[in-house]
């Protein structure tokens, strides 16, 4: 039964964010995923090996587990395998109780395990929770060795890049004392590279592999990354305090060192405005890289996988504008209401609705935007690009269900002004109009006329209903009066 606490969340978001709830309610009731791994032969389910892999899924992700799953085919096994493999490599990378003599080394050759029957790592820490993965991963290497050569070519050579760059980087955190962090924005943008946007480029080499998008997916590198870097940037601006207090500080020295001398003062009392102005840069970082997200999501032609990618990226805009000027996040991880998730996640299902979902929050973080923000024109641009990119792709004058304006002679008010600027009607329409009113006046059918006729009967027949009822009343009451005096 529901706590008490949740029940009186339950009744608030009903009262107080409606929408929130009809959301909820959508989504629990009445969504159907577009598949099920139960009932795809596909994936696996069927064999005790892969069915683990899908539990480690299930208990290691917590926001990709159920959009892998509707993948179609045999993507959602392959997927699954590759985000296991990968948060097997970070969870040996964020262990700071493995030496690192022996870190290194074991990021740099992970990739090897792959193809190493009964490989698995038994030291990791104990309050490692992703600990148990690593420890059983022996799974994982008995159903990556099932796949088809090109999922594990495109697998093994990102772990491979990923490791490396791990290594680099542990190896810096070891060095510093235990005190790790980014020094310029190029160095936040390879670091970035390395632990998200590699997976945008492996994730587009698994979806042409599998046929179900075009063989180019797979070459679109730029696109790939700026996916990536996305969500992770919009992770480390909402993750600040808690990396700040665990000695790693992902925000580059180059944004917060104009306002404050050490990161950590950024949440001290005092420096409210510099940590607004350090927070509102690295906002518009992660912004830059919004509409080649869009771009990267109109090449796709599988819904699965539509689904896949759209979802975490209008999460990611909309934790972009919980955050943005919010100094909250300065103290705690900030994150976007479970209504709100709910209603992106079923709204994220085509090109059109995601870039008006981008629009959307856009707007609103310019809305924030304060004129004495150093940022301030930069969050303008930006807001002004996206809105530039979706009304050039998918203008708002088109509405969906009605037909697409040709020309100026269509407008009415109520609709978007722009239609005339249109080219007016043509020759050839003008003279079709003008032989229809030509036949109308020789038949005596003239519009204005018929609409006089209608007009005067509708008004002789309403007179005449209000006649007979005052006529009855008036009976009614002389009747009574009368009845009375008698």
């Amino acid at each position: 039964m529901p706590s008490p606490l949740k029940i009186a969340g339950f009744l608030w978001t009903a009262i107080y964010r409606p929408n929130d709830m009809k959301a909820i309610i959508t989504y629990k009731l009445w969504r159907d995923p577009l598949n099920r791994i139960e009932n795809n032969p596909e994936s696996g389910w069927d064999r005790p090996t892969m069915k683990r892999c899908w539990h480690y899924l299930d208990a290691t992700s917590r926001s990709f587990a159920a959009v892998i799953h509707e993948l179609d085919g045999d993507l959602s096994r392959v997927v699954a395998l590759f985000y296991l493999v990968l948060r097997a490599l970070d969870t040996i990378e964020d262990d700071m109780t493995i030496p690192i003599e022996k870190k290194a080394p074991l990021l740099e050759d992970f990739y090897k395990h792959l193809e190493e029957d009964g490989w698995n790592f038994q030291e990791s820490g104990p309050n490692e929770k992703d600990r148990a993965l690593l420890q059983e991963f022996e799974v994982v290497v008995t159903e990556f060795k099932r796949l088809d050569e090109g999922y594990r070519t495109a697998i093994a050579d990102i772990t491979k890049k990923m490791g490396a760059g791990m290594s680099r980087y542990a190896k810096m955190h070891a060095a510093s004392g235990g005190k790790f962090s980014v020094d310029t924005l190029p160095s936040f943008d390879l670091y970035c590279h390395f632990v998200a946007g590699l997976v945008g480029e492996g994730l587009s080499r698994l979806f042409s592999a599998s046929g179900k998008e075009s063989k180019h997916l797979g070459d679109q590198l730029t696109l790939s990354n700026s996916m990536g870097l996305l969500l992770q940037k919009t992770n480390i601006l909402r993750d600040f305090r808690e990396d700040v207090d665990e000695g790693r500080v992902f925000w580059p020295a180059e944004i917060w060192s104009k306002y404050v001398k050490s990161p950590e003062e950024l949440h001290q009392p005092g420096n409210e405005d510099k940590a607004m102005w350090a927070l509102s840069e690295m906002a518009v970082d992660a912004l830059s890289h919004a509409t080649d997200a869009l771009d990267y999501l109109t090449l796709l032609g599988n819904q699965s996988v539509f689904n896949f990618c759209a979802i975490p990226q209008v999460m990611a805009m909309a934790t972009l504008e919980a955050c943005f000027l919010n100094p909250a996040v300065m103290h705690r991880n900030v994150k976007i209401r479970k209504g709100e998730a709910v209603g992106l996640i079923i709204g994220a299902t085509n090109p059109r609705d995601v870039a008006y979902t981008f629009r959307d929050y856009a707007r609103k973080i310019h809305a924030k935007a304060r004129s004495n923000d150093p940022s301030f024109i930069k969050i303008a641009v930006l807001a002004g690009r996206i809105e530039q990119w979706t009304e050039t792709r998918y203008p708002s004058f088109i509405q969906i269900g009605q037909p697409v304006p040709t020309s100026s002679d269509e407008w009415t008010p109520g609709r978007d002004a722009r239609i005339r600027q249109l080219p007016g009607p043509s020759a050839e329409v003008l003279e079709k109009r003008a032989r229809l009113e030509q036949l109308k006046r020789q038949e005596g059918k003239s519009l204005g006329k018929d609409d006089f006729v209608f007009l005067a009967m509708v008004i002789g027949g309403m007179l005449g209903i209000a006649t007979i009822v005052l006529l009855i009343t008036g009976g009614g009451v002389w009747w009574f009066y009368l009845r009375d005096g008698a």
